[in-house]
């Protein structure tokens, strides 16, 4: 067990030097972090996954077993990555060229998934880039999501649609007293749905 500062690294862990790990985060067996990464405060990275080269994550987020996290994705404060979750790079993959040549690192430019604040992937779901999943949007286990998901959205399915609405917490929301009103059943949070955007309102 390593511990730099209030940075915990398990021995079995291999993480790069130049990856940059914030305050309260810990890496756990087997997971690995390339270099460039940026790991925020209060992070948490599982057994066996594995974060790409320059990806960014935000504060207070956690990463479960075995998720592939590849460069260049982006992951906003209070992610939540669920077991064995993918999120791709590669548009157009192959491991040969038209000629026949083994493809190298320049011959295909990476392109990332970008995950905003609070939103959560369920276990095994894959998420295609090039998309954005929206904050507080929440990706049912299994999904594979292949356009972007708005904020709030609850999206399953192959290819994932949305099924609801999720408040912050999570949980479900249920039909207001007027057309196009949420309520979120757990805080009593109100959100308003227009043109398939939901908006929470302020009080």
């Amino acid at each position: 067990m390593t511990n730099t500062g209030n940075v915990r690294i398990v021995d079995s862990a291999d993480v790069s030097a130049d990856a940059s790990i914030g305050d309260g985060s810990s890496i756990w067996h087997l997971a690995q972090v390339r270099e460039d990464a940026q790991i925020g405060a209060n992070c948490i990275v599982g057994r066996g996954a594995y974060i790409g080269t320059g990806v960014i994550m935000g504060d207070n987020c956690k990463v479960q077993n075995y998720a592939l996290v590849y460069e260049p994705a982006k992951l906003g404060d209070g992610v939540f990555i669920g077991p064995a979750v993918v999120l791709t790079n590669d548009t157009y993959p192959r491991a040969i060229n038209a000629d026949g040549s083994i493809k190298s690192a320049h011959d295909w430019e990476p392109v990332g998934v970008t995950i905003e604040t609070g939103a959560a992937i369920g276990a095994r779901a894959t998420c295609v880039a090039p998309v954005t999943i929206g904050a507080w949007a929440t990706v049912a286990a299994g999904a594979v999501v292949v356009k972007d998901v708005p904020a709030y959205a609850l999206v399953a399915g192959v290819p994932a649609r949305r099924i609801g609405w999720v408040g912050e917490s999570g949980v479900p929301l249920v039909p207001g007293d007027a057309d196009g009103t949420w309520v979120c059943p757990s805080t009593g949070a109100h959100y308003i749905e227009t043109d398939g955007t939901l908006i929470k309102e302020t009080v």
